[in-house]
């Protein structure tokens, strides 16, 4: 497996990141990590592995139904967990990004044995990709590291192929009525754990910043059915076409 670092990120993100995953409990070992999202039912994070394991289950087959060679990407990869499980697609070929080295070496050292999969230690939009172009783009879990929405989906669209798309998953987003008392509780989350400076890269998007795209919801968490059947990932599922 090819793997690419490059020295061109914010060291205090990436440091407090780090700190503040291991005060969480969300630095895994490598012999967990191959094993992810299955983890010990005991594990302080089971159940929300649980809705991981369902989303990305979900993603992956959706993804295979397109029944041809995909090239996708992944922004925000952390340890590449999901790019693992992106790479049993038949006939695909993955790359995830992160700017977290310390995770994304993890990755490149647990999944070297996967041919069609790859790391690159660096910013999607810092020339990474100049000749090279995907069907499918994922953010899991990392669009709320990105101050402006509009900026990296525009440099996400650069990066599609015609009729590509971009799946948003594992991520909250917010009505304009919520954003000021979730940034009240990221901020209560932060301070209690010692790290009020990370409310410096987390960032609150809005379900109205979409409306300037061709998306879809493939979970709608507040829709009637997904109440009624009792479907409990609070995330929305979004699919934005070129």
């Amino acid at each position: 497996m090819t793997t690419s670092f490059k020295n061109i990120i914010e060291p205090d993100f990436e440091r407090l990141y780090v700190q503040l995953r291991k005060k969480e409990g969300r630095m895994y070992t490598d012999e967990e990590l191959i094993n992810l999202p299955d983890i010990d039912d005991k594990h302080q994070y089971y159940k929300e592995w649980q809705l991981r394991k369902l989303s990305s289950q979900k993603l992956t087959d959706h993804l295979k139904k397109k029944n041809r060679p995909l090239d996708i990407l992944e922004i925000g990869c952390g340890n590449g967990w999901l790019c693992h499980r992106l790479a049993t697609i038949p006939e695909s070929r993955v790359i995830g990004t992160d700017i977290n080295f310390t995770e994304v070496q993890q990755a490149a050292r647990v999944f070297y044995f996967k041919p069609n999969l790859h790391f690159i230690y660096g910013y999607a939009d810092s020339g990474l990709f100049e000749d090279k172009q995907f069907d499918i783009i994922i953010f899991a879990a990392s669009i709320q590291y990105f101050n402006s929405l509009h900026k990296i989906l525009w440099n996400a669209f650069r990066l599609l192929k015609s009729k590509g798309s971009i799946h948003i998953i594992d991520s909250p987003f917010y009505t304009l009525s919520e954003v000021g008392s979730a940034s009240k509780r990221s901020y209560m989350y932060y301070e209690a754990l010692g790290f009020p400076e990370m409310m410096n890269y987390y960032f609150h998007h809005k379900l109205e910043d979409l409306e300037h795209y061709d998306h879809t919801l493939l979970h709608d968490p507040n829709s009637l059915f997904n109440k009624f059947v009792k479907n409990n990932n609070p995330f929305p599922w979004i699919c934005i076409k070129t």
